[in-house]
């Protein structure tokens, strides 16, 4: 019986040092979704959708310290600190399944926001004095190399394409590889040619299934965990001294 909870103990201590590393990647992976957001805020108006990032944030941080108590629980052999341990374990694998149903949810909106928004940030643009939105749309087209809502014929219809008067796009609408790039729209073969609502759709889509595998990652080591734990409460409340009186022995 000890040797088999020992063994059982010790795969426990694996699972916790597993979860101890899945709270800093859940914590890292929540905080590159706030930082890639930041970059594409103007284009996505539902500020809600950083839920699902918020939530695994806090999952991460919780799971640090529910880590702490299973390592405690274990080497103190505690019946009370283990089964704690087993019931934090089940709420948090209920969070990270609700993340998991959010972030498809939120996954599913993202072409509706973006959509909705782009229209009216392009059609805000200001490239004499830029402001956050006027930067936000060069640092999308330069990063995602990108031009325009569907092309780069959309800038016809903005604003700033019909009082600047000069037939031209954005100098981020060059090409990266042209250096004596002017933006003007008698040189398409200069400019992205790809629009930038499908890219920046993509991106978005992308971040948050990143939420979604890695929440299904680590309630998979969270079941794991809870199995373990449970096998040792098990093990734990089979008494040795119940078994000696079975086998007709003493127990002093």
């Amino acid at each position: 019986l000890a040797e088999g909870r020992a063994w059982y103990s010790k795969e426990l201590t694996m699972v916790l040092c597993l979860l101890q590393a899945a709270a800093g990647i859940l914590c890292y992976v929540g905080a590159y979704v706030f930082i890639t957001y930041d970059d594409y805020d103007h284009f996505f108006e539902d500020v809600y959708t950083l839920i699902p990032a918020v939530i695994i944030i806090a999952v991460g941080t919780l799971l640090f310290i529910i880590g702490l108590i299973g390592c405690c629980a274990t080497i103190r052999e505690s019946r009370c600190g283990l089964a704690t341990f087993v019931i934090i374990l089940l709420l948090v694998f209920i969070t990270e399944v609700v993340v998991v149903v959010l972030g498809y949810i939120y996954r599913a909106k993202v072409e509706d926001e973006v959509d909705h928004s782009i229209r009216k940030v392009y059609n805000g643009y200001n490239g004499t004095n830029p402001d956050a939105a006027s930067r936000a749309i060069d640092y999308v087209q330069r990063q995602l190399r990108c031009c325009g809502i569907h092309n780069y014929s959309d800038w016809e219809n903005t604003v700033w394409f019909k009082q600047t008067k000069n037939n031209s796009v954005p100098l981020s609408c060059c090409k990266a590889a042209l250096s004596n790039c002017t933006g003007s729209l008698t040189h398409p073969m200069d400019l992205y040619s790809e629009g930038c609502e499908a890219l920046v759709v993509k991106k978005l889509q992308e971040i948050m299934m990143y939420v979604i595998w890695a929440a299904l990652a680590f309630a998979a080591i969270q079941l794991l965990g809870m199995l373990c734990a449970c096998i040792v409460l098990c093990r734990r409340s089979r008494d040795p001294a119940y078994e000696l009186l079975i086998a007709g022995g003493t127990y002093a």
